[in-house]
């Protein structure tokens, strides 16, 4: 009797501190979401299907800096907008079904959500942060009816220090959203107010997991992890909210330490390695690195993250051809254009499961690279990219369309004196911002090889001082100034988007730069059933699977067979699912069926990534 007795004491005692666990590591209280249900007629992939609305996307968001302590806000807050209110499930944005609201809000109204939030005593011993990954697009933070920040930008991560607006116990937090959609110059990428054709729904509010987290006064406030091959060496530069603090630096191999080094908050940490691991597509390996922060000798910071070795340059071939080079050899880039679109969640991935989903069948299905084309994705996307092994060209998300210059036509370089832009200097300066802010963001994912500024004259603007402020922000990338669009004679890579039954670039390529086809295919196959709409399209309609795949190989065929002779070195096939109208994916946009016959799917595509071994 007394062992039973003693039994139930314990097990007490460990579900209690399971509970406590749950609140530090971040986990939210599971409460029946009985204010819930998806709010759309609209497809749903499985796992909006199988969705736990009580805790949805319970993953710590930003594996390139993690700390151990934080509280997931993630879950149902209130709404207000344009004489609309209720619940909404956070992070999907309010126009997506997963939000439970799905409705647009007009161009010029308000979104408030607002939520009432515990903090834990121990997080007001330091500072605290309110942490989003994305909300779109000009929102104002307030907590307890003090300001706590305001952002600008749909697509780069927010971080504010909210300690002074804190009391003890509940705490209000609100925040107001202004979203102008294609209304304004603001980086949109493909949304739109009145989507059609190659324009999808927009995409407003709180889109990325919202979070807590108790920091010291001196904490890290970035973290730059830059490898260079040529050097065998790690560069690591941490810097402190204060300016102040040792930084120490571990670098382990699995849970083998096998290099350290040590320096200041603001300093450059440089790490020589040995015996290096590559990072390449075949071989995708990672390093944990543990970073840190000591004020007085006390240890006041500390984050795991991780980076991979690799280099990425441009080099000459046996023919004096110019090639995309890994770790100094020539490599092919061959994948898909990915949208980043969810029929049930829009920007949002139902789960982080569904996220990983398109990157895993993409890199199962033969292809080595990405092109993340107008859209930012959550940290986590581009994580599961570097320790899958896709390489990744990522785009700036286009604005301003309205301005955007008369494409050429041609497929040839322009004269090097540009017309003079079309953008405002306040459209100019947002994109700076905004881009300044993406590549920063994104920097220390090894994934990532090529930047491109532009994409298909879509807001183009002074396109040699682009690529040339893009290359200097980052040397260590290669940069597409303007991925089929107007051609200037700068960066790495001319780009040429073809759609038609010969995808090869129509003139002769420049023997100065890496050529690619930024875009070709969009082969279209209506699977009833799996459709957003019914009378959907693609750039050329196919019959049936058997049609599809026949005129897919032979599109490729034909990039394989020139990529010595017209010196190809990358080729991006339009698209990785369906999208909204939109019927040109290898994937329905449900993710529920694929549409071709995959075994002489995966068969040309790795033939064509690996042409150049």
């Amino acid at each position: 009797m007394w062992l039973i007795f003693y039994f139930f004491i314990e097990m007490k005692k460990f579900l209690m501190m399971m509970a406590v666990m749950a609140v530090a590591f971040g986990c939210t209280e599971r409460k029946p979401a009985a204010d819930w249900s998806p709010a759309s007629d609209h497809i749903l992939t499985q796992w909006g299907e199988s969705l736990d609305a009580a805790n949805p996307l319970p993953e710590y968001p930003r594996p390139q800096m993690v700390r151990k302590h934080w509280q997931n806000l993630n879950g149902l807050w209130d709404y207000s907008t344009a004489g609309s209110e209720g619940k909404i499930l956070v992070p999907f944005p309010i126009e997506s079904a997963l939000s439970g609201v799905g409705r647009k809000t007009e161009a010029d109204s308000v979104l408030i959500y607002h939520r009432k939030v515990n903090i834990p005593a121990s997080y007001l011993k330091g500072r605290v942060l309110l942490n989003c990954g994305g909300i779109d697009c000009i929102s104002e933070i307030k907590v307890n009816g003090c300001c706590a920040g305001k952002h600008t930008g749909g697509y780069t991560a927010i971080s504010e220090d909210i300690t002074g607006c804190l009391v003890k116990g509940e705490n209000d937090i609100e925040i107001k959203v202004t979203d102008y959609t294609d209304a304004s110059f603001n980086a949109v990428g493909k949304q739109r107010n009145d989507p059609s054709g190659i324009w999808y729904t927009s995409v407003s509010g709180i889109w990325q997991t919202i979070w807590l987290e108790p920091v010291s006064e001196t904490h890290i406030s970035k973290l730059k992890i830059t490898p260079y091959l040529d050097l065998s060496t790690f560069t690591v530069c941490a810097e402190t909210s204060t300016g102040k603090g040792t930084v120490e630096v571990r670098i382990f191999d699995g849970r083998r330490l096998v290099a350290k080094g040590k320096g200041v908050s603001g300093q450059e940490i440089n790490i020589k390695m040995k015996d290096l691991k590559l990072w390449t597509p075949d071989t995708p390996f990672l390093y944990d690195f543990k970073i840190v922060v000591k004020d007085g000798g006390k240890k006041v910071d500390e984050v795991s993250s991780y980076s991979a070795m690799r280099k990425v340059s441009v080099e000459k071939d046996g023919f004096g051809t110019y090639r995309i080079a890994l770790n100094g050899k020539p490599v092919f880039c061959y994948g898909p254009l990915d949208q980043g679109w969810w029929p049930d969640g829009l920007y949002t991935a139902p789960t982080d499961e569904a996220l990983e989903f398109d990157i895993r069948r993409t890199k199962e299905l033969g292809f080595n690279t990405i092109r993340k084309h107008v859209k930012v994705e959550p940290d986590r996307w581009y994580y599961h990219c570097d320790r899958l092994g896709v390489m990744v060209w990522q785009d700036m998300p286009n604005g301003d369309n309205a301005t955007s210059p008369v494409w050429s036509g041609q497929d040839d370089f322009l004269p090097e004196a540009e017309p003079a832009p079309r953008r405002s200097e306040e459209s100019i300066g947002q994109y700076w911002a905004d881009w300044t802010a993406i590549m920063d963001q994104l920097g220390n994912h090894p994934s990532i090889i090529v930047w491109v500024p532009f994409n298909e004259a879509w807001g183009q603007f002074n396109t040699m001082e682009v690529a040339t402020r893009t290359k200097l922000m980052d040397p260590t990338r290669l940069v597409n100034p303007a991925s089929g669009g107007n051609l200037y004679p700068c960066g790495d890579i001319i780009d040429f988007h073809n759609y038609s039954e010969d995808p090869l670039p129509r003139s002769h390529p420049h023997k100065d730069f890496v050529v690619v086809v930024g875009e070709f295919g969009g082969l279209g196959l209506n699977v009833p059933g799996h459709t957003w709409v019914e009378d959907g399209w693609g750039y050329r309609q196919m019959e049936n699977s058997d049609d599809l795949t026949e005129r897919y190989v032979t599109l490729v065929q034909k990039i394989l067979d020139n990529v010595d002779g017209m010196a190809i070195s990358g080729a991006i096939y339009t698209q990785t699912t369906d999208c909204e109208t939109e019927l040109n994916g290898f994937y329905t946009y449900d993710r529920k069926v694929f549409k071709f016959d995959e075994d002489r799917f995966v068969e040309i595509n790795r033939r064509l990534s690996h042409s150049l071994d």
